[in-house]
């Protein structure tokens, strides 16, 4: 993989599939819809919504990362993608401290998985060369 030149596109690819496929296990690792009984009708719609289109943006990255490598490397558009969906991580990273602060092991790995997809997509992003 190393010696694929998109590499890091490759590697923000398998980052962005792994976020989509834990964000798909939310309603069983939650117990969606039990728990969120104790919230308003439109409240439970909500947070459920955002998860699953959560779930279809981050597949859709991984996808455009796979098949279009070189065109998110090699265009002002695909560096422009690339530096939103490092805004996005580094965004959520910061949010995390303002709404979750829990010193929680668990916590503290998904925070570093943030972290790890902000730099990913920022070096991604810096590294693409425009045509």
């Amino acid at each position: 993989m190393l010696t694929d030149p998109n590499w890091l596109i490759l590697a923000c690819a398998l980052h962005s599939a792994a976020f989509a496929v834990f964000h798909l296990g939310f309603w069983r690792l939650f117990d969606w819809p039990r728990t969120l009984q104790a919230t308003t009708h439109a409240n439970r719609a909500i947070v459920q919504i955002a998860n699953a289109q959560l779930v279809y943006v981050f597949a859709a990255i991984a996808l455009l990362c796979v098949t279009m490598p070189e065109t998110l490397s090699g265009s002002y558009l695909g560096r422009a993608v690339l530096g939103g969906v490092a805004g996005f991580w580094w965004l959520r990273l910061v949010l995390q401290g303002v709404w979750l602060r829990v010193h929680h092991p668990l916590v503290h790995g998904l925070s570093v998985a943030f972290l790890v997809g902000a730099l990913l997509f920022t070096a991604a992003a810096a590294r693409a060369v425009p045509s």
